[in-house]
């Protein structure tokens, strides 16, 4: 088979299973391991496959820069801020993340809503300024401008110094056995500092992340209280997520 066939049939191979195991591939196919993770290694530098330990997932969509993740499934977000929101306790402490998911929730608060927000991203508290029953706390540090939110060690310390009743966090990927990933090592570690300073955390995802993954792991599964996703509660990456015990909020 030709590299173009091998590269095809393993394109194929995600798309059908949301999968490929190197060792299956190479029985099925009669070549070599080294051979199908030199292809994997090649998908993979085209942003065509997420490479982990014996295979590739599903790469996410939603490691584009910011601007362009503006346009990726805006009906969706909406769905799920719209979820995430009525988490929302009066009176409560929110951290909420950085990312378009966590603007379209922001934009989502009701503005007569009296509560404590912190955050990381300089978007959030601006879209938060017309909202006078909300204090704002912006946490400082250096800026990401990927997803426009601060990260780095000052982030990090500032993060440490506050508490909230909940914190809803966005990823890029999410997956049964990856868990939840993004795209950088240090907004990962953001996110883990953020997560630790509430009671619960709750992830937002909108369907297209479901069954992805991008480099960076964010947490393991028992570190999260729930998943607001859009996503068909029959998909089968859901099912997966139900048998581990990972509750599953309906958005939509």
């Amino acid at each position: 088979m030709l590299a173009a066939e091998r590269r095809a049939h393993l394109l194929g191979l995600l798309a059908r299973k949301g999968k490929i195991v190197a060792k299956d591939v190479a029985a099925e196919l009669g070549i070599s391991e080294d051979s199908v993770r030199r292809d994997l290694r090649d998908l993979a530098a085209e942003g065509l496959c997420q490479r982990v330990y014996g295979g590739a997932l599903p790469v996410s969509p939603a490691v584009v820069d910011y601007d362009a993740r503006q346009t990726v499934a805006p009906d969706g977000k909406r769905k799920v801020a719209s979820a995430a929101v009525g988490l929302v306790r009066p009176g409560g402490a929110l951290i909420l993340d950085g990312g378009t998911t966590a603007l379209a929730v922001a934009r989502a608060l009701p503005k007569d809503l009296a509560c404590t927000v912190i955050t990381h991203s300089p978007t959030i508290a601006a879209a938060l300024l017309d909202h006078p029953q909300a204090e704002l706390f912006l946490l400082g540090g250096r800026v990401f401008k990927h997803s426009a939110v601060t990260c780095g060690a000052a982030a990090v310390e500032a993060a440490q110094n506050v508490s909230a009743d909940l914190c809803l966090l966005g990823v890029t990927g999410v997956h049964p056995e990856a868990g939840l990933t993004t795209g950088d090592a240090e907004e990962a570690a953001m996110k883990r500092a953020l997560s630790a300073r509430a009671a619960d955390t709750y992830i937002l995802a909108s369907s297209e992340k479901i069954g992805t993954a991008s480099q960076f792991r964010v947490l393991p599964w028992e570190k999260v209280s729930g998943l607001i996703t859009d996503a068909d509660p029959h998909d089968t990456v859901v099912e997966q997520l139900k048998a581990l015990g990972v509750e599953i909020l309906a958005a939509g």
